[in-house]
């Protein structure tokens, strides 16, 4: 059975948001912030950075770099890998 091209790139999304919460949350823990304070810091609710870390959420752009901003990253860096 093929898998149909947007069910793919769904899993793929999903994935990706999966991977991406999991890297904020391990920054966020380095850097030594609480979700509430990372959020405050984001300019963000500490809801949206709860759904940011399990992957529930598909984030725009300019929230990625917000996050990368406040953990004094690029961009680039904070998707390395990703």
């Amino acid at each position: 059975m093929q898998v149909k091209p947007e069910q793919r790139h769904e899993a793929e999304t999903l994935t990706f948001q999966k991977n991406l919460g999991a890297k904020v949350r391990v920054l966020r823990l380095k850097a030594g912030y609480s979700q509430e304070d990372f959020a405050d810091a984001c300019g963000l609710h500490r809801t949206h950075i709860s759904m940011v870390e399990r992957g529930t959420l598909d984030l725009k752009m300019s929230t990625i770099r917000k996050m990368a901003v406040v953990l004094k990253m690029s961009l680039s860096e904070l998707l390395e890998g990703l």
